[in-house]
């Protein structure tokens, strides 16, 4: 897993096409927050308390190579998702870059099937209060729904 922030570099460019697009599903995702002892704890980020589903737009391939010298060489299917400018959330934490996050079923399928310029469009913040930190340090998911 790698973060994508230029997708048009000559790297990428080549699993660009639809049938190397994928969603990357999450309830939250975090950021390293730095403190004043030096230490970066993750700050998590979710739409809300309970943690909804929502999706990162990715890129996959099947990948060959030796990963550890003891399995020797193997072929692992491997994803990215792209990133983009922070908005003011994630900003304050890191400033950087934010996941792409779809955030409606017709941003997902225009992320799964349309030419890429298209597609790329979606490569943008999320607009600023979106987002809330939701836990910091540990994930501390909340308990499955009954």
């Amino acid at each position: 897993m790698t973060n994508i922030r230029n997708p048009q570099s000559p790297h990428w460019r080549p699993w660009l096409d639809v049938a190397h697009r994928c969603v990357v599903p999450f309830t939250s995702f975090a950021e390293p927050e730095p403190r004043p002892d030096g230490s970066r704890p993750p700050a998590w980020f979710a739409f809300g308390e309970t943690r909804p589903l929502a999706f990162f737009a990715g890129i996959w391939c099947r990948w060959t190579s030796v990963r550890k010298a003891k399995d020797g060489e193997t072929t692992d299917d491997l994803f990215g998702f792209l990133t983009t400018q922070a908005n003011h959330e994630v900003g304050a934490i890191h400033p950087k870059a934010m996941p792409v996050i779809l955030t409606t079923g017709e941003e997902i399928d225009r992320w799964m099937t349309a030419p890429i310029d298209d597609a790329l469009r979606l490569q943008r913040p999320l607009p600023d209060g979106t987002l809330t930190i939701v836990a910091r340090a540990t994930p501390e998911d909340p308990p499955p729904r009954q």
